[in-house]
C-alpha cells in the first residue's frame, strides 16, 4: 500500500518500511551463484568481552564489536566466528561460558562502552553445543548488555546485567535473573528507567551473594552524560532476591553524583572487595568486610579515566592482593591496589579480562585489536589476526587489480588488494576515523583524515607524509562552540570524479583545494543548524571527554556531481541538505520539509547517471529513533520521495550507493546489513547472501564488482554483479536463461564467470569456449569424463589439472572460466615437479561461450581484456605466445599419448600371458616387447615417482621438462623468449627420437608378437 503526502513546494512521497517489496523475492532465486568474498585484512578490530573454560584449557571465545562471536579450540592460534548463521545484531556487550558445563554459553548482546558510535544488541543468545548452533533466549529490548555471570554449578541459574537504551529512556534495563536456562527471566534490581547496569560478579565462594553496579548515563549525537544520581554499588546474599544498597558506606565516595562503577570479588579473600567508581572523589576503593566499610587505595586518574570506555576490573582467583584494571594500558597490582605496572599487551585500550579460576596463569583479554590468549599470566600474548576490523568507509584505488582502503577504528588506515587474502596490508596517512582519497591520477599519492581535522597527503613513491589540514589548531579539549572549524570524527574527503585536480573537505564550511592541500579555498557559509543547544561541551556532570566524536554540528557527507562539475550536494549531522549549481558561488537549502530535525545525513549519492538525481540515507538511531531514512530526488531537490518498503523499521542505512552501469540499480548498506532495488527504491530486499550480520558502512561499485566496508568484519567483494545489471522480469519467467559475461581481463580478473539460470536440475550441461575463428578451444561437462585407467598402485598425488565441475543444480549457477584453452593429454598417476597439465592461457580478443543443455543451445560474446599495464605487449606478441604455448602443449599431450599407449600394450600383454607357460619363444617376446615399451616409457616419463617430490629422487624425464618449459613461456604477458625456442628444439628433437623408437616398436615388434599370439589362440595386442 502507498500513501502520498503532497506539500506544498515540494511532494514527498512515504513508502512504508517494513512492507512487502513491490517485487516479493521475484529476484531472490537469481542471487544463487553470488557470494561475498572476505579479503580481510587480517587485522583485529576491537573486543568488549572474552571468556573461557576451566575444563577446556584450549578453548576461549571472545566477541568482536559489530562482528558477532569468534572461539578458538588450540589456545588462540587459529580462531572462527561461531555463530554467524544464528545472530541477527552484530555486537556481543557480554559472554560467559559455564564452569559446571562448557557446552553452555551465553551472549549478550549490545555495547554499553558507550563510545560515539556503538552497536546496540536484541538480547541474549544461548548455545547448548559450544557454539556450534545458539538460540536467542529473551531480553530482547534491552538493547546493551554489560556482564552475563553463569552459577558455578548449575547453567540454568543465570544473571544479566543489562544497561538498557544507550540513547533514551527504557524500563529494560537492570539485572535480570533465570533459574530454567533462559526460558523466563525476572527483574531482580531496577532503579529507573534511565539507568542500567553496568556491572555484575559472584562471591567465588558462594554464588549466593552477589555485587552489581548500576549506571545513570546516556549519550545523544552531540553529548555524553556519564553518571547521575541512579548510579549505584548493591550487594544480595540470597541468590539475587533481595538487594542492599552499599553506595552510602563508608569509605566511598560523598559526591551526590557518580558515573560508572566496576566490581572485583577476590578469590583468595572472599570478603576483598573492589570497587572503582567514577566521582569527583572517586578512585580505587577496597573493602575487607565485604562491603560493609571502604577504604581509598588508590586515585590515581589512569586507572579511571574516560570510565565511561573502560573501568573495568578482574581479581586474581587466588591471591587476594592481586588485581588487574582495564584502561588504556592493562594494569597488574600485586599490593592491593596500591600500585599499579603496566602488563605486556598485543594493543592498547582494554576492555575486559578472563582468568581461569583454576589456574590464574591462563587468561584471555580483549581490548581495541580483538581477543589475546595467555598462558603465562600475561608475560605473552597470541596474535591478533583475524578479519574483523571496523572500517568507516570503503574507498578503491586505481591500481591494477584495484586495491580497497578504509580507516579502521582504533587502528590506522588501511588498504589491501583486491585479489589478495589480506594479509598484505599497507596504511595510507590519516588515522583511524575518517575517509581515504586516493588520488585518481596518481596511485601513488593519498588523502586521509582522523579526528579533529587531521589531514595528510601521503607520496608512498617518497615516502613522505605531509600535513594539509585545513585549520591546523588542536581543538581536543575545547566545546564545538569555541572552534574556528569543527571537524567530525569521520568528515569527509574526496575527490571530485568530473575534474581529478580538485579536493574537497568539510567543517561546518565546505573547502576546496586545486593545489593538493597547499592551500584551501571555503566555498560555503555554515551548512548546519549551528543551534547553539547543540554546540555546547561533551560529557559531564562528571568528566568532560571532547575527542572529537561529538564534534558537531557538522557537515557529515559531500557529493560532488558525477556529471556536472559545478553540482556538489552536502548533507550534515544536524539534518541540513544543501547544493550547489555554481562550484559554491550560491547554496540552496533542499532539506526535506518531512525529514525530521536534527537527522545525521549519514550519504548523499549524486547519481552517476542522471544529472539532478541524488540519493540519501539518513538516520536518527542517537536519538532513540531506529527508522530507516532514504530519500531520492530526480530534480536537484526540489522534490523527494522516500524509498524504505521492504527494509526492516529498526535497521538504519548508513550508505547507499547507484550502480554505475544499470539506473536505478541501489544498493542500501544498514546497522545489519545489505538491501538491494532494481527500481530505483521503489522497494528493497535483502541482500546480505552470505555476508555475516555487520554494519555496512562504505559501499563502492568498483568496474563490475560490488565492494563494502564494514565495521565489524573488514572489507568484502562480491565479484561480478553482471547478473544484477541484466535481470528483468522477463528473466524470471525461462526456463533457461544464459546471462552474458561481463569482461574479463587476462592476468587480472579472476576469470571469466558464466552465470545460467535452470528453472529444474539438468543431468547433462556442456559448455564450450568458442574463439574468433569459430575454434572450440575448451570444452567442459556435467558429468566430467571418466579417466582413462585405474590409479597405479601406491600413488597418492598428481599433477594433472583439476577437473572443473559445471553445476546443474536448479536455480542460479555459475561456472568460471579460467581463460586457459583445454588441459593437456594427461593420465593416471602422473606426477611432475614445480608444473600441472594445465592449458596455456588465451590472448586477448573476442569469444563466445555456448551453453548445451537437454539439446537446447545458448550463446553469449564473451571479452578478454589486455591487461592495461602491458603497454609494451602487442596484440602479435599475445598471439605469438598463445601459439607456442599451445605448440609445446601438443608435444606435451603426444608425450601422455604414447604413455598411454605404452602402458594399454603392456596391460594387454598381461593379459594374453595369461596361462602360457609351456612356451618360452612366446615368453622371451613378451617379456622382451614388455621391456622394450618400458624403455620408451621410461625416457618419456619417470614411472618411479609416486609423490610429489620423488623427482627429487628420481630424476625427471621428458614430459616433466616439457611442461615446465610450457609454464615458462605462458608466464605473464608478452613473447616468449628466445632461448625458450632454443631449449624446445633440443626437447622436440628427443621427443622425436622417441617417437620413431615407438613407432618401430608398432611396425615391426607387435605385429611379430602378434604373430606368435594367433596359432595359440590369442588375440592381438593394438596400441
Amino acid at each position: 500500500m502507498r500513501t502520498r503526502f503532497i506539500i506544498i513546494g515540494v511532494a514527498f512521497v512515504v513508502l512504508l518500511s517494513g512492507s512487502p517489496s513491490a517485487q516479493g523475492d521475484r529476484y531472490a532465486p537469481f542471487f544463487g551463484s553470488l557470494k561475498w568474498r572476505s579479503i580481510g585484512p587480517l587485522r583485529g578490530g576491537r573486543s568488549i568481552t572474552a571468556a573461557g573454560s576451566t575444563k577446556r584449557p584450549l578453548e576461549y571465545y571472545f566477541g568482536a564489536t559489530g562482528g558477532g562471536v569468534w572461539k578458538t579450540t588450540d589456545g588462540g592460534v587459529t580462531w572462527q566466528p561461531t555463530a554467524d548463521e544464528y545472530f541477527k545484531t552484530s555486537s556481543p556487550g557480554a559472554l560467559a561460558v559455564s564452569e559446571s558445563n562448557p557446552d553452555v554459553v551465553y551472549v549478550g548482546m549490545g555495547e554499553t562502552e558507550l563510545r560515539g558510535n556503538i552497536i546496540q544488541g536484541d538480547g541474549v543468545y544461548k548455545s547448548a553445543d559450544a557454539g556450534k548452533s545458539w538460540a536467542k533466549v529473551g531480553l530482547e529490548r534491552t538493547q546493551a548488555i554489560a556482564r552475563i555471570r553463569i552459577h558455578p554449578s548449575n547453567s540454568d541459574i543465570v544473571f544479566v546485567a543489562a544497561f538498557g537504551n544507550p540513547y533514551g529512556p527504557n524500563a529494560d534495563r537492570g539485572i535480570f535473573r533465570s533459574t530454567d536456562g533462559g526460558t523466563s527471566w525476572t527483574k531482580v534490581l531496577y532503579r529507573n528507567e534511565t539507568t542500567g547496569a553496568s556491572d555484575l560478579v559472584f562471591d567465588p565462594k558462594d554464588p549466593q551473594i552477589v555485587y552489581a553496579a548500576l549506571w545513570e548515563a546516556f549519550r545523544t549525537p552531540y553529548s555524553l552524560s556519564d553518571g547521575g544520581p541512579g548510579s549505584g554499588l548493591f550487594k544480595s546474599t540470597d541468590g539475587g532476591t533481595t538487594w542492599k544498597e552499599l553506595t552510602k558506606n563508608p569509605g566511598l565516595p560523598k559526591s551526590d553524583v557518580l558515573g560508572k562503577i566496576t566490581i572485583a570479588v577476590a578469590g583468595g579473600d572472599r570478603r576483598r572487595v573492589y570497587a572503582m567508581v567514577e566521582a569527583k572523589d572517586g578512585g580505587l576503593f577496597r573493602s575487607d568486610d565485604g562491603g560493609a566499610t571502604w577504604t581509598s587505595v588508590n586515585r590515581e586518574r589512569r586507572l579511571w579515566q574516560r570510565a565511561f570506555y573502560f573501568i573495568r576490573m578482574t581479581a586474581d582467583p587466588v591471591d587476594p592482593d592481586t588485581i588487574y584494571v582495564l584502561n588504556f594500558e592493562l594494569l597488574k597490582s600485586s599490593d592491593g591496589g596500591k600500585t599499579f605496572k603496566p602488563m605486556p599487551e598485543t594493543h592498547g585500550d582494554h576492555h575486559d579480562l578472563w582468568i581461569a579460576s583454576n589456574d590464574p596463569r591462563r587468561m584471555i583479554n580483549s581490548n581495541d585489536g580483538g581477543g589475546s590468549v595467555s598462558t603465562n599470566g600475561g608475560v605473552t600474548w597470541t596474535e591478533e589476526g583475524y578479519p574483523t576490523g571496523q572500517f568507516y568507509t570503503a574507498i578503491t584505488t586505481a591500481h591494477v587489480p584495484y586495491h580497497v582502503c578504509g580507516a579502521q577504528q582504533d587502528n590506522t588506515t588501511a588498504c589491501v588488494p583486491s585479489n589478495g587474502n589480506g594479509r598484505d596490508l599497507y596504511a595510507v596517512g590519516g588515522g583511524e576515523s575518517g575517509y581515504v582519497a586516493p588520488d585518481p591520477t596518481n596511485p601513488d599519492i593519498f588523502f586521509a583524515g582522523s579526528f579533529g581535522g587531521y589531514l595528510t597527503r601521503l607520496d608512498r613513491f617518497r615516502n613522505q607524509t605531509r600535513f594539509v589540514n585545513v585549520w591546523p589548531e588542536y581543538p581536543v579539549g575545547q566545546a564545538p562552540r569555541d572552534l574556528k572549524e569543527r571537524f567530525q570524527w569521520t568528515f569527509p574527503i574526496v575527490f571530485s570524479p568530473v575534474n581529478p585536480t580538485i579536493l574537497y573537505t568539510s567543517s561546518q564550511h565546505l573547502f576546496r583545494t586545486v593545489n593538493e592541500g597547499q592551500t584551501w579555498e571555503q566555498i560555503s557559509p555554515d551548512l548546519t543548524r549551528h543551534d547553539p543547544n547543540t554546540m555546547g561541551p561533551s560529557g559531564g556532570p562528571i568528566a568532560l571527554d571532547q575527542t572529537g566524536v561529538e564534534t558537531y554540528p557538522t557537515i557529515f557527507t559531500v557529493a560532488p556531481s558525477r556529471l556536472e562539475a559545478d553540482t556538489i550536494w552536502v548533507g550534515s549531522d544536524d539534518g541540513l541538505v544543501h547544493v550547489t549549481r555554481d562550484a559554491g558561488k550560491s547554496w540552496t537549502n533542499i532539506t526535506p520539509p518531512d525529514l525530521p530535525a536534527f537527522s545525521r545525513i549519514s550519504l548523499i549519492e549524486a547519481s552517476p547517471r542522471k544529472a539532478g538525481a541524488a540519493y540519501l540515507a539518513a538516520n536518527r538511531y542517537q536519538l532513540s529513533d531506529r527508522s530507516p531514512y532514504v530519500l531520492r530526488t530526480d530534480d536537484y531537490g526540489t522534490t523527494w520521495t522516500k524509498i524504505v518498503r521492504g527494509i526492516p523499521g529498526d535497521d538504519f542505512p548508513r550508505v547507499i550507493r547507484e550502480d554505475s552501469i544499470r539506473q536505478g540499480l541501489l544498493f542500501l548498506g544498514t546497522e545489519h546489513g545489505l538491501y538491494i532495488s532494481f527500481d530505483d527504491g521503489v522497494a528493497w530486499e535483502p541482500f546480505r547472501l552470505n555476508l555475516p550480520v555487520t554494519p555496512v558502512h562504505g559501499i563502492v561499485v568498483q568496474g563490475d564488482d560490488l565492494v563494502i566496508g564494514t565495521h565489524g568484519r573488514g572489507f568484502w567483494i562480491l565479484d561480478n554483479i553482471s547478473v544484477l545489471r541484466q535481470l528483468t522480469a522477463a528473466i524470471t519467467t525461462e526456463d533457461v536463461h544464459l546471462f552474458e559475461p561481463a569482461a574479463a581481463t587476462r592476468s587480472v580478473s579472476r576469470g571469466v564467470a558464466i552465470d545460467y539460470y535452470l528453472k529444474a536440475a539438468a543431468d547433462h550441461v556442456t559448455i564450450e569456449f568458442i574463439d574468433a575463428n569459430g575454434g572450440v578451444v575448451r570444452t567442459v561437462t556435467e558429468p566430467p569424463p571418466q579417466d582413462t585407467g585405474p590409479m597405479p598402485e601406491g600413488v597418492t598425488e598428481s599433477s594433472r589439472a583439476p577437473i572443473p565441475r559445471v553445476p546443474a543444480r536448479a536455480g542460479m549457477n555459475r561456472f568460471t572460466w579460467d581463460m586457459r584453452s583445454a588441459p593437456l593429454h594427461d593420465f593416471p598417476g602422473l606426477i611432475m615437479y614445480q608444473t600441472d597439465t594445465r592449458g596455456p592461457m588465451v590472448p586477448p580478443g573476442w569469444y563466445r561461450v555456448r551453453l548445451t543443455i537437454s539439446g537446447r543451445t545458448l550463446v553469449q560474446p564473451v571479452t578478454i581484456n589486455k591487461d592495461p599495464r602491458a603497454r609494451d605487449v602487442s596484440d602479435a606478441d599475445f598471439r605469438e605466445q598463445y601459439r607456442f604455448a599451445r605448440e609445446i602443449g601438443d608435444a606435451f599431450s603426444r608425450t601422455s599419448d604414447m604413455v598411454v599407449s605404452t602402458r594399454r600394450l603392456k596391460a594387454q600383454i598381461a593379459d594374453r600371458m595369461t596361462g602360457i607357460i609351456d612356451s618360452s619363444v612366446i615368453m622371451n617376446a613378451a617379456a622382451k616387447l614388455e621391456a622394450s615399451l618400458t624403455m620408451v616409457e621410461g625416457a618419456l616419463y619417470q614411472y618411479q615417482n609416486r609423490s610429489t617430490k620423488d623427482p627429487l629422487n628420481f630424476p625427471p624425464k621428458l614430459n616433466n621438462k616439457i611442461a615446465v618449459l610450457l609454464s615458462v613461456v605462458d608466464s605473464g604477458d608478452g613473447r616468449p623468449a628466445d632461448q625458450s625456442y632454443a631449449v624446445f628444439n633440443e626437447l622436440s628433437s628427443t621427443l622425436s627420437r622417441q617417437k620413431q623408437a615407438f613407432d618401430a616398436l608398432l611396425a615391426r615388434d607387435v605385429p611379430a608378437f602378434n604373430a606368435l599370439l594367433a596359432p595359440v589362440g590369442r588375440r592381438p595386442i593394438t596400441p
